[in-house]
């Protein structure tokens, strides 16, 4: 018999892990991997996007909104960022807020397993779960595993989504929410890149490798509620388009949305067109000292044959600055939870306790983490929801 099992050895579970143990509470980890933390340490391209300094309610996406408030009250960049100053991590601002380490991810692991060992928390790495139930005689829980049986008042359900299945993502915690009679909201893959089929796919492969600024809006109705826009870079590949702005803007399209792009991010084309018109320029050499000159000779093949500036009538530039800060584009779908960062839904957050994590039905089980249904934007958000729910529960298991 210990206090606390925490299924899933990840952010959530060892932040959850960490405090719990710290508050004299007997605490063991059950990792399925043969290693902790494997999202940890491919992130940020191996320096671990740790946090975000700009983390608030409004950066997260759930059916439930205010859910996460408390817990990313609670726990803020800034407390995280003071745990990684005390163990003398050298980090950096990139940008946007995105705080990063300056050599390497495996340091975010390595702090988090030393707080482990000094809260006397055990981990078990290789450890499948076979069976978890509730033993009606103590309100516990029987954790078998291929090797052992824990017993335990207090269960953690730390096994994130169905992104990145390479690095063992499973819905592990899915099927424990329906098993004790949870819902769970149907996810989908977020933070992902795009994929297109016929001529747009054949525009993107041509393109392949060029990046371009951008302001990325969506159609849907969830945007339009929230305003919801992204101005950043993005990417053209050989299956569509990718980059910060198209992966951010992911997690809120559904098909058959289209997208829309404005490739004049905070001016007025048809204002910078005019105030150009004078000039002997020809179109396409105007727009190259924007705009990356591949895209531009492949984006103006309509307007063909080009003319310089002057020679294009009033309407003509009008629809040409319509164009450009409304180019629409009908992705085919994304490339779906091989290459997503995040899973967009979970397990729905009113059957939860938002200041503890506790299934409000089900007294002891908590779920945590990319598990429940409240997704991050892109750039370390994800990870302080980690953080700040793995915080909540831990204070409270």
């Amino acid at each position: 018999m210990t206090d606390v099992v925490v299924i899933g050895a990840g952010a959530a579970g060892l932040m959850c892990a960490i405090v719990a143990g710290q508050r004299g509470k007997s605490v063991v980890v059950l990792e399925r991997g043969e290693r902790i933390g494997a999202k940890i340490l491919i992130s940020g391209g191996g320096r671990c996007n740790f946090t975000n300094i700009h983390a608030q309610p409004g950066n997260y996406l759930s059916s439930n909104p205010d859910f996460c408030k408390s817990a990313l009250a609670r726990y803020q960049p800034a407390d995280f960022l003071a745990l990684v100053e005390r163990h003398g991590i050298a980090w950096h601002e990139k940008k946007l807020g995105q705080l990063f380490c300056d050599h390497s991810s495996r340091e975010i692991v390595e702090m988090l397993r030393h707080e482990c060992d000094d809260a006397g928390v055990q981990i078990k790495t290789g450890a499948e779960i076979t069976a978890i139930r509730r033993v009606d005689s103590d309100s516990s829980f029987e954790i078998k595993t291929s090797r052992d049986i824990f017993s335990a008042k207090r269960l953690v359900i730390a096994t994130g989504g169905l992104s990145l299945p390479k690095l063992g993502a499973t819905d592990f915690a899915y099927r424990i929410a329906q098993q004790f009679g949870l819902n769970v909201i149907p996810g989908r893959a977020g933070l992902v890149p795009f994929t297109f089929g016929g001529h747009d796919l054949e525009f993107c492969r041509a393109l392949s490798g060029i990046s371009v600024p951008c302001t990325a809006q969506m159609g849907n109705r969830l945007s339009k509620e929230k305003g919801v826009e992204f101005t950043e870079q993005f990417l053209f590949t050989h299956r569509g388009l990718s980059g910060p702005a198209m992966l951010q803007i992911s997690s809120y399209w559904q098909a058959p949305e289209e997208l829309r792009i404005n490739l004049f991010p905070g001016e007025d084309a048809r204002t910078w067109l005019e105030e150009n018109r004078a000039s002997g320029q020809r179109l396409d050499t105007l727009l190259a000292k924007r705009l990356p000159e591949r895209f531009v000779s492949a984006w103006l093949a309509p307007f063909a044959p080009l003319r310089p500036i002057r020679h294009y009538s009033s309407k003509e530039l009008n629809d040409l600055a319509q164009r450009l800060q409304n180019w629409t584009l009908r992705p085919a779908g994304t490339e779906g939870y091989a290459t997503a960062e995040v899973t967009v839904g979970g397990i729905d957050t009113r059957d939860l306790h938002s200041k503890t994590m506790e299934a409000r039905a089900v007294p002891g089980l908590h779920f945590i983490g990319e598990a429940v249904d409240v997704t991050g934007w892109l750039g370390g958000y994800n990870f302080q929801w980690a953080w700040a729910s793995g915080h909540a529960c831990g204070q409270a298991v």
